[in-house]
């Protein structure tokens, strides 16, 4: 049996029938049929049955295939052959034919299967399929096994495909693929960077590339106009379930354009590249600013496959006797809330009052949450009966509220505040009440982002240093202005998951500094980072702009995966830790010398061990616990009563026996080796004494000092 003669088991159809065919791959499931042995044998490209009869098959191969176990690696020559009548299985594409085996070697061996495999299992010869739940720890543990499932490996292959159609695509608009550096310097980019130390320059260090954000505007500073990567980059960030510490993305820039460009592009790039997941995307993309996204879904990356956008209240409380209210509104504060249209009979005043009002929404940074809801014409609450008549018939105009509807409203002081809470409110509403539309896809382009952040010692940019504002004429020293900039930024988001971000960028030197030094830097630090990069900006950078895609996050999002660790050959787990390879890992001490890393930085003291002067200072920090000058005395005299009773005790133990306990010794633990459960608990009453009880548990603060 030669390898070049292989045929693809999922090619196979009815035409080959009568050819002779050589078959490699795995054994997805077997059965022994009363001496006829069916196997199904898979290949990446897909699975057909063999079957090994006394009749047709020598017997030596016969015995030879007795031998077989699932995950085996075979090899086999025989005859294509059509199945007879009622014996065709649907659930394969080869359904139709099976191959009678002439010839049969083992490759390999495979020792007890960790986890199955095969999603199917065989009855009869034919194919039925099998649900198992297998730990997402275990199967990357044996990430190499759980890559034959043929749905992993067709994962795999729709992402090569979409990345595929990446490439094609900007290859037709002009753009040259080119790589940037993966060792680069550290540079302020708001995640943690990857530290790489280097061998030849002691105590220095390369950083892990976060974004090839300054590489890839230096190339239109190059003049190469339209670049793009299929890039790995590496972010040292707090551990979320959907998030890994590597993960790959499209990155391109183009000069000589505006915002319009990126969006005709971007629109066309994604709606193919959804076609590979047989997805339409609607077309053209409706565009909404950050402030119009907030005002009326409460989020940056708005969900709007569904309704229930928020409607603002605050004008119709202008003059309320509800003192709640009034006393928010006094201070500046704003009322907004979500009309949950025919939900009434499931949102009842129980779980309306005691889940949402005083646990869900609290859970959301609000302090309460205000309900209602509309029955023959009117509202009903707890409170409504504090609402003016023209307050009432306002709120049922506002919100459009007929018969069955559940209006939700939140109030507060902050208006960022109303808007995060009340956005999490209604996507908790939606899911709960399943009223988001499955297999629909809506994009949108949000945009108009503020420049900066506020922060307690000054500001921080909302996407990334490198973000051209709305206008140039700022005072970098005025914290108010700055936060009135806005950025000539923009995300693709899609069903509420931001897919990607870019900017028009700062291809002028005097804002890009006032830039630095509004986030505070000195001139020294300007230099010392980015020195290098507003030497470039000297020499006739062109305007440009670009944006990046998660590739992870898409693909997962075209194929309908519940994590991105579903699209990635080798992911690290949700606390960004490999189980198949154990990083990361402890290098030998001799790897961390050869480095100079044993000793960099010297060995600093613990905080505060330099106030140890005394034995009182000592005592005073190991504690906690402030000592005033008056004090003093009185505890120096304790100290040494204390250390004269510990010298009169190690004088007597010279020549006594040594003290002892009066209490005799006794193990304190339960009696027995059996567990058993608490008669307590069998009763029902060993919460009885309990000041408070949710779910079978003691109930206690959130907070606990």
């Amino acid at each position: 049996m030669e390898y070049r003669d292989r045929s693809p088991c999922g090619h196979l159809t009815l035409s080959d029938t009568g050819k002779e065919v050589t078959l490699a791959g795995w054994v997805d499931a077997l059965r022994d049929h009363g001496g006829v042995l069916f196997i199904h044998l898979r290949d990446r490209s897909g699975i057909v049955q063999v079957v090994f009869t006394p009749e047709s098959t020598p017997q030596t191969v016969c015995d030879r295939a007795g031998l077989l176990k699932s995950e085996f690696c075979i090899r086999l020559a025989g005859r294509v052959a059509k199945r007879v009548e009622g014996a065709e299985n649907p659930g394969i594409a080869t359904g139709e034919i099976e191959v009678v085996a002439k010839d049969l070697a083992i490759l390999s061996r495979a020792d007890t299967l960790p986890f199955q495999i095969s999603d199917k299992s065989m009855v009869a010869g034919v194919a039925v399929k099998r649900e198992e739940a297998v730990a997402e720890d275990l199967r990357l543990q044996y990430r190499y096994l759980d890559l034959r499932r043929p749905k992993m490996q067709d994962h795999l292959i729709k992402r090569h495909r979409i990345v595929k159609a990446v490439r094609d695509y900007l290859d037709e608009q002009g753009f040259i693929e080119i790589e940037t550096p993966m060792l680069t310097k550290s540079t302020p980019e708001g995640a943690r960077d990857y530290l790489v130390p280097s061998r030849h320059y002691p105590r220095s260090f390369y950083a892990l590339p976060q974004s090839p954000q300054l590489f890839k505007q230096l190339l239109m500073v190059g003049g190469m106009e339209r670049y793009s990567q299929i890039v790995r980059c590496f972010r040292d960030e707090d551990l979320r379930p959907n998030r890994q510490p590597e993960f790959t993305q499209l990155d391109l820039e183009a000069s000589f354009i505006d915002e319009g460009f990126i969006y005709a592009l971007l629109e066309e790039l994604t709606a193919r590249i959804f076609q590979v997941g047989e997805i339409e995307l609607p077309r053209p993309y409706p565009r909404m600013t950050w402030t119009d996204a907030m005002n009326s879904t409460g989020s940056d990356k708005p969900d709007l496959r569904f309704d229930m956008t928020f409607k603002d209240a605050t004008d119709i409380f202008a003059e309320t006797n509800y003192s709640i209210f009034r006393h928010i509104l006094s201070r500046g504060g704003c009322i907004k809330g979500i009309n949950v249209k025919g939900q009434s009979e499931k949102l009842s005043k129980n779980v309306l009052q005691n889940e949402y009002a005083k646990e869900i929404v609290p859970g959301f940074g609000a302090k309460g949450m205000t309900w209602m809801k509309v029955t023959d014409g009117g509202l009903e609450s707890n409170i409504v009966q504090f609402f003016s008549d023209h307050e009432r018939n306002e709120i049922l105009k506002r919100f459009g509220a007929t018969n069955g509807d559940v209006i939700l409203m939140i109030a507060d002081p902050s208006w960022s505040l109303v808007c995060s809470a009340l956005g999490q409110l209604r996507l908790h509403v939606a899911q709960r009440l399943d009223l988001i539309p499955a297999d629909v896809f809506y994009p949108l382009w949000v945009t108009d982002f503020p420049l900066f952040e506020a922060t307690d010692n000054g500001v921080t940019s909302s996407h990334h240093p490198f973000t051209m504002p709305d206008r140039a004429d700022f005072d970098p020293e005025n914290r108010d202005e700055l936060l009135s900039l806005r950025s000539r930024a923009y995300d693709l988001v899609v069903n509420g998951e931001e897919l990607g971000g870019g900017s028009i960028r700062i291809n002028d030197r005097d804002i890009q500094n006032r830039i630095f030094k509004a986030l505070g830097l000195s001139e020294n630090e300007i230099e010392a980072k980015f020195g290098f990069f507003l030497k470039a900006l000297e020499y006739g950078a062109p305007p440009h702009g670009g944006i990046a895609l998660g590739i992870d996050r898409v693909v997962a999002m075209i194929l309908g995966t519940s994590s991105i660790r579903e699209v990635i050959a080798f992911p690290k787990n949700r606390s960004a830790f490999c189980p198949l390879t154990e990083a990361p890992s402890p290098v030998a001490m001799e790897q961390l010398a050869e480095l100079g890393l044993l000793e960099l930085g010297g060995s600093p003291s613990l905080p505060g061990s330099k106030k140890q002067q005394t034995l009182i200072d000592s005592l005073s920090w190991v504690s906690r616990i402030r000592m005033d000058a008056e004090e003093r005395p009185g505890i120096a005299a304790a100290i040494d009563d204390a250390k004269a009773y510990a010298d009169l005790i190690n004088s007597r133990c010279v020549d006594d026996e040594p003290m002892f306990s009066v209490v005799t010794a006794a193990n304190r633990t339960r009696q027995g080796t059996e567990s058993r459960v608490s008669p307590f608990a069998e009763k029902g009453e060993i919460l009885k004494n309990a000041p408070s009880t949710k779910g079978g548990f003691f109930k206690v603060a959130s907070i606990l000092e």
